[in-house]
């Protein structure tokens, strides 16, 4: 099997198996810890707070290297488009303030408490922009290249052997 598809495989699977995670993780805290939990049991919900921040932590450390490495696989298939490239910079635009906020609700520190204490706000926040990623995620993907640009053929795709 070619290594180089294996790898694009590979960075695929890790770039939605953590937006699975870490949406799926958003929801239940949004729709069922802080309903049941925020009011009556503030310690527990900082435990869980605790817990989750690794989740949060190693999910967008994952986001950045599988999506820089499928960000930058595809940029020849996209040279010259640019819907494909203004759709793709608003994604990463839109989460980088799903990132902050995220690390906002796990932080510890003063200046990030106003999110924390309105938790079930930003979280609902986290996910409709998540939605918008996952949205424009599906139409870049569905799209393709755009007709009449220049799509520059990779080595692979060529049958070429290295």
């Amino acid at each position: 099997m070619d290594p180089e598809f294996l790898l694009n495989v590979i960075s695929r699977w890790v770039h939605v198996a953590t937006a699975i995670v870490l949406v799926g993780g958003t929801t239940c805290l949004r729709f069922v810890v802080h309903p049941v939990l925020a009011a009556d049991h503030p310690e527990l919900v900082g435990q869980i707070r605790a817990r989750w921040k690794k989740f949060v932590h190693a999910g967008i450390g994952l986001f950045l290297i599988s999506g820089f490495y499928n960000y930058f696989r595809a940029m020849p298939l996209h040279k010259g488009d640019g819907l494909y490239h203004a759709l793709v910079g608003t994604k990463i635009l839109v989460a980088i303030v799903v990132f902050f906020l995220a690390s906002a609700l796990v932080g510890r520190s003063a200046g990030t408490a106003r999110f924390r204490d309105q938790a079930a706000r930003w979280t609902a926040v986290m996910l409709l922009l998540s939605a918008l990623i996952i949205g424009i995620s599906g139409v870049v993907k569905v799209r393709g290249a755009a007709a009449g640009v220049p799509r520059t053929v990779t080595a692979s795709e060529a049958g070429a052997t290295p």
